[in-house]
C-alpha cells in the first residue's frame, strides 16, 4: 500500500463533473463515520478496485470552506442537540478551486431523510432580495434572526461506486473558527466519511468499514465544531462524542 494519501488517489479511476451530474442525490440517506488518516489510508487502499474519485483538473483533494449561520439564541444548535426532529441548518459553501458559492438550507425530517436546497450567490448578504426569497421559501427561522456563527474548512475527496447509486466523501484536515467567540480548533487527524445513497442500495463500502472497524458516528460539523469552540452551548447530549473526538485528537498531539 502507498502511503501517501494524493499517491493512493491517483490509483483512483478518474470521475468528471459532468459524469456525476446524474447522482445529486438531493433527498437522500446519509450515514456518518470518524476515523484517523492511518484508517483511511487503509480503507482508500481496500476500495480503490471499486469507487472512482472525483477529478478537477488532476486534483483528487478539493478545498471547501463553509460559513453557518444560525439565530442570535442559537436556536438551530439547540434544537440538534436537544435530539429534536425535523431540524435545520442553512450555510453559504465555498468550492475553492471552481470559486463557486452557494446558499444552501438542509432539511433533516423525522424518517431521516436529507433534503437539501440551494442557489448560487457571490456573497452572504442576506438583505439580497434573491436570498431573502429563498429562505422565505425553504427556512422556518426569518432571515432577520440569522448571524454567522461558525466556519469552516477541509480538503473532500468525493469516490462514486461504479454503479453510480451513491457517493462517498471524506474530509479531512477540518479546522473551526468560532465567529461568535473568537475560538479556533484544528482537527487535523480527524477523518469524517459520509455515505450518501438514495434507499438501501448495496454499497461495497459498508462492509470494508465493517473490517476496519469503523463504525456510524454522528457527526455534524456544525454542532460539534460550535460545541468544540463556543463554551457558552450546552453539550449535554453531545458529551459522548466529544470524548471520543478528544481521544482521537490527544493520540496525535
Amino acid at each position: 500500500m502507498k502511503g501517501n494519501l494524493s499517491e493512493i488517489l491517483q490509483d483512483f479511476s478518474p470521475i468528471t463533473l459532468d459524469e456525476m451530474s446524474g447522482i445529486k442525490l438531493m433527498n437522500r440517506i446519509d450515514t456518518k463515520f470518524v476515523t484517523t488518516r492511518d484508517r483511511l489510508l487503509l480503507l482508500l487502499d481496500m476500495a480503490r478496485d471499486e469507487y472512482r474519485a472525483q477529478d478537477l483538473s488532476g486534483n483528487r483533494l478539493s478545498r471547501y470552506e463553509t460559513t453557518y449561520f444560525d439565530t442570535h439564541d442559537f436556536a438551530m444548535y439547540r434544537i440538534h442537540q436537544a435530539g429534536h426532529a425535523g431540524r435545520q441548518k442553512i450555510r453559504f459553501r465555498t468550492y475553492v478551486s471552481s470559486n463557486l458559492q452557494f446558499m444552501e438550507v438542509k432539511t433533516k425530517n423525522n424518517h431521516g431523510r436529507t433534503k437539501k436546497k440551494r442557489i448560487p450567490v457571490s456573497d452572504m448578504n442576506l438583505a439580497d432580495e434573491q436570498k431573502r426569497l429563498f429562505l422565505a421559501a425553504h427556512l422556518r427561522y426569518d432571515a432577520d434572526s440569522l448571524q454567522p456563527a461558525i466556519r469552516n474548512q477541509f480538503d473532500r475527496i468525493t469516490l462514486v461506486n461504479h454503479a453510480k447509486t451513491e457517493r462517498l466523501t471524506i474530509d479531512t484536515n477540518l479546522a473551526f473558527h468560532n465567529l461568535v467567540s473568537g475560538e479556533e480548533r484544528q482537527m487535523n487527524p480527524l477523518v469524517v466519511i459520509e455515505l450518501k445513497r438514495d434507499g438501501l442500495c448495496y454499497s461495497p463500502v459498508l462492509e470494508m468499514l465493517r473490517q476496519l472497524r469503523i463504525q456510524p458516528h454522528g457527526f455534524s460539523k456544525y454542532c460539534m465544531g460550535s460545541a468544540l469552540t463556543n463554551a457558552q452551548l450546552p453539550v449535554n447530549r453531545f458529551k459522548e462524542k466529544l470524548i471520543e473526538i478528544n481521544k482521537i485528537l490527544q493520540k496525535y498531539e
